[in-house]
């Protein structure tokens, strides 16, 4: 297409729910399709997948699969398979947050806090929520959201053992941001948000729920968690 940004990288969060019905399938439909659905996940041409384990965390919600690609169309056709594949059609969408990877307004010199959570080793734990902000916000000067902005970070960098990703939902999804955390310390994220609860800029949320909390794990060992392996006697 012509005047196509080739450089855009799309990120979404894909929450999905197991039909309970699925566990009383007999041990063989089970392996079937599980071992189908885990197929699926495999590498596909121009999307990057991440899965995390959400089994007991949040109601409703068993698998969180997280995916950076070139484009929106990317994440359609890749859910379309995965959702027409094996386990897949025993899966509902219960959440799906999708966003646009770019330069922030506020941050001058990004540090390797700020990186899309895709690059180098993955930690324990991906924390992602939808994030919007109040009109107010929006309507406040540049100055002051800057000064905001700049008290935030500051909180931010005390916590170097806790990444951050923010990417643009506007006008491509319900909130303004989807914002993800990795660390393999909880406890500490766990503080850095209560730290951030005191910031300025808290004056200016509006929505941050809800919170999905994922540990990561290959698909096959979350098949086996879901009871892909279980025998008919259990």
């Amino acid at each position: 297409m012509s005047g196509a940004d080739t450089s855009a990288r799309y990120v979404r969060a894909l929450a999905l729910g197991l039909d309970p019905a699925w566990r009383r399938l007999d041990a063989a439909q089970r392996r079937g399709t599980a071992d189908a659905f885990v197929k699926a996940l495999a590498p596909s041409l121009g999307v990057v997948t991440e899965t995390y384990s959400l089994i007991g965390l949040k109601p409703g919600i068993d698998l969180l699969v997280w995916q950076l690609a070139g484009s929106v169309d990317a994440l359609e056709e890749d859910s379309a398979r995965l959702l027409r594949s094996g386990l897949g059609r025993w899966l509902a969408v219960r959440e799906s947050f999708t966003g646009l990877i770019g330069d922030s307004q506020y941050v001058v010199r990004p540090t390797s806090q700020e990186q899309t959570l895709f690059e180098g080793d993955r930690a324990r734990y991906l924390i992602v929520y939808p994030f919007t902000k109040t009109t107010e916000w929006y309507l406040t000067s540049r100055e002051v959201r800057q000064g905001s902005m700049n008290e935030h970070m500051r909180v931010g960098h005390t916590y170097p053992q806790v990444r951050q990703l923010l990417a643009y939902s506007f006008g491509l999804d319900d909130q303004d941001f989807l914002v993800a955390y990795e660390t393999d310390e909880l406890p500490a994220f766990s503080a850095l948000v209560r730290d951030l609860r005191a910031t300025e800029s808290r004056r200016s949320t509006l929505r941050d729920t809800p919170i999905l909390l994922g540990i990561h794990r290959p698909a096959a060992e979350i098949m086996e968690l879901l009871g892909a392996s279980g025998s008919d006697a259990d």
